[in-house]
């Protein structure tokens, strides 16, 4: 199993699963990542992949594949983050909580910038101070 040369340690061209040990390949230039889900995939892999998956299922059904609008972000907050985020259904709180992570002000959520709420919202669940 070998890193590329990039980024954080790995490279969107280096498939990181050994062949009979699949867990989560990144796919070759070109093609779309994807889940090998094996018993070695660990708890926090599995954690990860959900997050990531679950953004790219909401993020794109409107204009760009890569970011969420902010009817996406509530249509995700609201399925997705019920228990977690007080209100998720009323557009007020998803206006106030969106401004508060859009970093760049576009409208639009990056994954970057979704990550965010990821961390402020484990960060309360695990009663770590911010």
């Amino acid at each position: 199993m070998g890193a590329g040369g990039g980024g954080a340690g790995f490279s969107a061209d280096v498939c990181i699963c050994e062949e009979d040990e699949a867990r989560i390949c990144r796919g070759g230039a070109g093609t779309a990542p994807h889940t090998c889900w094996s018993a070695l995939c660990t708890g926090m892999e599995a954690a990860i992949t959900t997050i990531v998956s679950q953004f790219q299922a909401y993020a794109g059904s409107e204009g760009c594949s890569s970011t969420l609008s902010k009817d996406e972000f509530q249509k995700l907050v609201a399925a997705q983050l019920p228990n977690f985020v007080k209100n998720a259904s009323d557009p007020g709180v998803i206006d106030q909580l969106m401004s508060s992570i859009d970093e760049n002000n576009d409208g639009e959520l990056t994954f970057s910038e979704f990550w965010q709420l990821i961390g402020k919202l484990a960060s309360r669940q695990g009663g770590f101070s911010q």
